[in-house]
C-alpha cells in the first residue's frame, strides 16, 4: 500500500462524506454509538482491568464500523453486528494495535504526572490557603504539562488513525500498519490540520444542544475516517482488498 498526498481542501470533504455515510441510516449509527458508549461505561466500572480491556478491544470495535462504512457504500445494509465484526478479521493485529495505543496511552500520562504533578499538588493545596502567590506558578506548571502531552498525542493519533483499516482490508501486520499510518499522516499534514480544526469548531456545536449534536457527529467522525483512508489510500471502488467474508 502507497499513501498519496491529498489536496488539503479534503481534510473538510472527508468530514461531508463521514455525514454522507450517515445518512444512509442514522438510527442504526445512533444504535451503534449508543452501543459502544454503553461498552466503554460498562468496562469502566470494572476497577483498572476494565479500562485496559476497552483500550485493547477498540481497535476492533473501529474496524468492525469500517466495515460498516463499506457495506454502505456497497449498497448493503450495515447492522449491530458490525460493530462486533473486527473480532473475526484479523483480530489479533487489532489488539496488538490496541496494546500499542494503551502503551503510548500509559507514556504520554506518565510524562504528564511527572511534568505537572508538583504543580497539581500546589494548586489543590493552594486552595483555601493564604498562598496564593505560588498559585500563578503552579497554573503555568500545569498548562506546560498539557501543552507536552498534547504535543505526544498528536504523534500517537497519527500512528494509530489508519492501523485498524490498513488490518482489516489489506492484511497488513500491525507494526507495518503503524508505520504506514504515521508516513500518511505525515505526508497529509494539511489535510489533517484542516480536518482538526474543522472538527474542533463542529464539536463545540454539536455539545451546545445539550450534547445531542454529539449522536450525529461521532458517527460522522466515524465515517470520516473510511472516507480519509479511501482517499489517501486511492481505494477507488467498493470491495477493496478484503472483505469479511475473505477472512473467514
Amino acid at each position: 500500500m502507497e499513501a498519496h498526498v491529498v489536496a488539503p481542501g479534503r481534510g473538510w470533504q472527508w468530514i461531508v462524506e463521514g455525514f454522507g455515510l450517515f445518512r444512509k441510516n442514522p438510527i442504526i449509527w445512533i444504535v451503534l454509538t449508543g452501543a459502544l458508549f454503553a461498552i466503554a461505561v460498562g468496562l469502566g466500572l470494572i476497577p483498572v482491568l476494565g479500562p485496559l480491556v476497552f483500550y485493547l478491544l477498540s481497535p476492533i470495535f473501529l474496524a468492525g464500523l469500517m466495515l460498516g462504512c463499506r457495506a454502505l457504500e456497497k449498497g448493503d445494509e450495515i447492522e449491530i453486528a458490525h460493530l462486533f465484526a473486527g473480532f473475526r478479521v484479523n483480530a489479533s493485529q487489532l489488539i496488538t494495535i490496541g496494546g500499542i495505543y494503551l502503551i503510548g496511552q500509559i507514556v504520554i500520562y506518565g510524562v504528564l504526572i511527572v511534568i505537572g504533578g508538583s504543580a497539581m499538588t500546589a494548586m489543590m493545596g493552594g486552595m483555601g490557603s493564604a498562598d496564593i502567590a505560588a498559585m500563578p506558578d503552579a497554573m503555568s506548571g500545569m498548562m506546560l504539562a498539557l501543552m507536552v502531552a498534547l504535543a505526544l498525542s498528536v504523534p500517537l493519533m497519527m500512528a494509530i488513525w489508519f492501523t485498524p483499516l490498513l488490518v482489516v482490508f489489506d492484511n497488513a501486520p500491525a507494526l507495518a500498519a503503524v508505520k504506514l499510518s504515521f508516513a500518511a499522516c505525515l505526508k497529509n499534514i494539511l489535510p489533517f490540520t484542516i480536518y482538526g480544526l474543522a472538527m474542533f469548531v463542529l464539536s463545540i456545536i454539536a455539545a451546545i444542544p445539550f450534547g445531542l449534536g454529539l449522536l450525529i457527529l461521532i458517527p460522522t467522525l466515524f465515517g470520516s475516517i473510511y472516507a480519509s483512508y479511501k482517499d489517501v489510500f486511492a481505494v477507488s471502488e467498493p470491495g477493496g482488498q478484503l472483505m469479511i467474508g475473505d477472512s473467514e
